[in-house]
């Protein structure tokens, strides 16, 4: 097809879809039940409206497609393409019901008004209030709510963890230098997560609204100005049950490399290839570790204003980016690059991407133009299969350069004309209609397009907007241009948990935070890059007024700092089954403290602590001055990481905290795998481990397991080529057994290890320590009541024997 057809194409299509868009009447409920047919898992439901497809993609979950008539629908981007797994479904049908399912999760379809309920194992679960409703142009959904339910969801949003009683927009929106209130953010997700352990996620693109008991204290109300009427709930008999059902069904979050697990040298921005090298240098003189550096826009020009779009190195700037490329991967750093959206007219490829016809386009077809702060631009059109080609290409030439990682910024977009046209593979949308799936579609086509182009390599695809499901795209999203303050800081743990929630374990912050901050302050960047040890990407990044890589600060901030970046690769072994764990069940990296007692709705309110894995509760500083913190302990023995100071848990404590440390928390019971700090994941080896076990007399059985691949093989997983150890002690009366498996291996598995076995809170020296019928030695520290023994492991099943 050429141009001037597409063109004449593509306003046939809108002017076809505004007169039906205008011309549909109200309806309240979905009408009168007529019949219904099953085929396999989906059973439709014809009525005097339409037709409603009720599709069983696992035992846990549904998705609910309500079809009118005359109502332009488009494309689900929530399902992950292998959503759908083989279940037996169960029917029955009555005079006036049908009832679909599984055992875990079943529909009861009232025939007359066609309404539907929802059931967990026999038990009322939740109910449509009346269904799908539309309204002209508007279209959405209506649940009953109970009366002590709490919601979560809504993603990005600076409101407190229950967001019931809250109406917030669905659009995705920058937010520059918010602090502790925000009702609009770079990543909604129009999706909530009940205490009631049920998830509904809408889905639809379109610009809307979510209504979470505001407007009627009883109702769930979500709302659109288009967009696909559908919407799929997930049912769980545990928290965690109920994240494994929805990343199965929304897919789950691949691997990352295990570089993006290290140190990360970023700004806005480094505007030369003399600075890069200069900055890489400074992290070695130094003594802190690093493996990436991240480019902001002076990559592709001097100015911030006029270049966008050029996506082309300055050779002015940079002269040898392919050299410097390779010379930082030398030194185990790799590169990230900064690509945008946006073709300014002022930019070198403005005539080549016109003519390509890969921009978003107006209702003639021409190439839709806007201003906003970086000049005249127009807007790659990400829906489009030319466009998606076109702009490949250009991430194609810069991987062959060596390019390891990607940042994509403004993928709001960050302006997005409503009545912008955009073109699907046999539709189009208006920009109003697509808005909040676009960063989702262009993460989607980088992933996709470097696995077929570049097979050997994993994505690190970081980007700032999505939808739900993006987390199957290895998205690894960020909280944006967060303002420099204690303000900026204190919503940090919130933003992470409601997003890990819904499947976007990734989630962290700009370190240090990013936005304004005329004058340095000392404590506030020490416990934000405190903190950042232990959320999921450890990357400082702000405005350049003030540094925000620590090699730049004073000797003092270097020498607190130091130790917790260090800190950061010697839990290379810990945090990297926290990511295996994540790509196999969806359960968060961070994670909320009501996991740990499900009958206590109040947890749900709690951001201020969180578990970082299993065995740590971590509680950060967000106010200056503090000497101590107060920690809502759960139940069991806590062991203070930095003190070893032994805490009874089932109460609130007051934990002190030091300025070279932060209030950690170990639970007894826990065995952590560790390493020596290296200077970049390059040099990464886990040869010699050391196995922390935190051991209380209370707690008779210790469990811990690590995870090990090379770091790099997307298909690690996939094809066996990985190696799980597990890790276990029994304390019986006289005697402490710790049993140590390798339960799968492969072929560049350590052939054997030098395990030092670290016995934390050991109250007593014991007589002797064997291995089999050998002795061992060992080391006991009866001041820091730490017992320490060492020896050769050929990953045979193995039991030593701790005797007293």
């Amino acid at each position: 097809m050429n141009l001037v057809k597409a063109k004449a194409r593509t306003q046939q299509v809108l002017f076809a879809f505004v007169g039906l868009a205008f011309s549909v009447t109200a309806s309240a409920d979905f009408g009168s039940y007529q019949s219904h047919t099953l085929k396999g898992q989906t059973l439709n439901v014809q009525t005097d409206q339409g037709n409603l497809a009720i599709t069983l993609h696992n035992q846990q979950a549904m998705e609910i497609s309500y079809q009118p008539e005359h109502i332009k629908q488009l494309p689900s981007f929530a399902l992950s393409p292998t959503s759908t797994q083989p279940t037996t479904a169960n029917f029955s049908s009555t005079k006036d019901q049908l009832h679909f399912g599984s055992e875990q999760l079943t529909v009861v379809v009232d025939k007359n008004p066609l309404t539907l309920s929802y059931q967990r194992h026999g038990k009322p679960l939740v109910k449509e209030e009346s269904g799908l409703f539309v309204q002209d142009a508007i279209r959405g959904f209506r649940f009953s709510l109970d009366a002590n339910e709490k919601i979560l969801g809504g993603g990005q949003r600076v409101m407190g963890m229950d967001r019931r009683g809250q109406r917030m927009p669905l659009y995705n929106k920058a937010h520059y230098g918010y602090e502790t209130e925000s009702q609009q953010m770079y990543f909604g997700l129009p999706a909530v997560f009940s205490s009631n352990k049920y998830i509904i996620v809408f889905d639809n693109s379109a610009t809307g609204n979510l209504d979470i008991g505001a407007t009627e204290a009883s109702i769930l109300q979500f709302d659109a100005v288009g967009g696909r009427t559908s919407y799929l709930i997930v049912s769980g008999d545990s928290y965690p049950h109920l994240i494994n059902g929805y990343t199965q069904l929304t897919g789950r979050q691949p691997l990352p490399p295990r570089w993006a697990f290290g140190n990360f040298a970023s700004r806005f921005g480094y505007r030369s290839e003399q600075e890069v090298r200069d900055t890489v240098s400074k992290f070695r003189e130094q003594d802190f570790p690093l493996d990436a550096l991240v480019l902001d826009l002076y990559w592709f020009g001097k100015d911030i204003k006029g270049h966008m779009g050029n996506l082309a190195w300055d050779k002015d700037a940079f002269p040898t980016p392919v050299k410097m490329i390779q010379d930082l991967k030398t030194e185990g750093v790799n590169t990230i690059l900064i690509t945008e959206p946006f073709i300014l007219t002022s930019s070198t490829r403005w005539q080549e991407a016109k003519d390509a016809d890969v921009l978003a386009t107006n209702a003639n077809g021409d190439a839709k133009t806007f201003n906003f702060y970086f000049g005249n631009t127009a807007l790659i059109d990400i829906f489009h299969q030319p466009a998606q080609a076109w702009f490949w290409s250009i991430y194609q030439e810069l991987m062959l350069q060596g390019v390891a990682g990607w940042w994509g910024d403004l993928g709001e977009p960050e302006v997005h004309p409503d009545d912008s046209i955009h073109r699907l593979k046999d539709q189009v949308a208006t920009g109003n209609e697509i808005h909040n799936a676009y960063g989702h579609e262009w993460a989607k086509m980088v992933y996709e397009n470097q696995r077929r182009r570049f097979p050997s390599t994993r994505p690190m695809v970081m980007m700032r907007s999505g939808f739900a499901g993006s987390q199957r795209y290895g998205f690894i999203p960020w909280t944006g241009d967060v303002s420099r303050s204690w303000g900026g800081l204190k919503p940090q743990v919130e933003l992470s948990l409601q997003m890990s929630l819904l499947g976007l374990g990734y989630t962290h912050s700009d370190l240090g935070g990013f936005a304004g901050g005329e004058k340095f302050d000392k404590e506030l960047y020490i416990r934000w890059l405190q903190y950042g040890v232990f959320q999921p990407v450890f990357r400082p990044h702000a405005q350049e007024e003030i540094a925000p890589e620590p090699v730049f600060h004073d000797q003092d901030t270097q020498d607190i700092l130091r130790p917790f970046i260090k800190l950061r690769y010697q839990m290379l072994p810990y945090n990297y089954t926290l990511a295996f764990e994540n790509s196999q069940t969806g359960m968060p990296l961070m994670r909320p403290l009501f996991f740990e007692d499900e009958d206590n709705l109040a947890l749900m309110d709690n951001s201020a602590s969180y578990l970082w894995g299993d065995a740590f509760l971590v509680t950060p500083i967000t106010s200056p001055g503090l000497t101590d913190v107060r920690v809502n302990l759960p139940k069991g023995v806590w062991f203070d990481f930095f003190t070893g100071a032994r805490h009874l848990g089932g109460k609130t404590i007051s934990q002190a905290t030091q300025r070279d440390s932060l209030p950690v928390l170990v639970r007894a019971g826990s065995i952590v795998p560790m390493v020596a700090a290296v200077q970049s994941t390059q040099d990464y080896s886990s040869h010699e481990l050391d196995l922390h076990l935190y051991m209380d007399k209370t707690v008779k059985q210790c469990f811990g397991k690590m995870y090990e691949d090379d770091g790099k093989d997307p298909q690690a997983l996939e094809l066996g080529r990985y190696e799980l150890l597990e890790f276990a002690a029994h304390q019986r009366r006289t005697r402490t057994d710790i049993v140590l498996k390798r339960v799968h291996s492969y072929a560049k598995a350590e052939t054997e290890r030098q395990i030092n076995i670290i016995l934390h809170n050991q109250l007593k020296k014991p007589r002797n320590v064997r291995l089999g019928d050998k002795a061992i030695d060992f080391k006991f520290d009866p001041e820091q009541q730490r017992l320490t023994l060492s020896l050769t492991w050929t990953h045979v099943d193995t039991t030593v024997s701790v005797q007293y």
